[in-house]
């Protein structure tokens, strides 16, 4: 499994840019959400909560976006044990 690359991008359009500009998937924190897009290849995404709970995990097929609701705060979205982000939720 591979793990695509995660940005935080604060409008709805940007998922299509960074898409389109680097050919590869993401992850946005935007208001009240994150949505990740997984990529050529499934992928599980693990959101921390900045004290380092373990909120959720999501996992996305191959091509698929997912929307999780979350409050608004930082957390850390790591894939596979192979990176983490810092992810913005307004």
């Amino acid at each position: 499994m591979s793990c695509p690359v995660v940005l935080a991008l604060p409008d709805g359009g940007a998922q299509q840019r960074v898409e389109a500009a680097i050919g590869a998937p993401d992850v946005q924190g935007a208001q009240g959400r994150i949505t990740f897009y997984a990529g050529n290849s499934d992928a599980t995404f693990s959101i921390y909560s900045i004290t380092g709970q373990l909120v959720k995990v999501v996992r996305v097929p191959a091509d698929q976006h997912a929307t999780v609701e979350m409050p608004k705060g930082f957390y850390i979205v790591k894939c596979g044990g192979q990176w983490s982000r810092k992810v913005v939720v307004k």
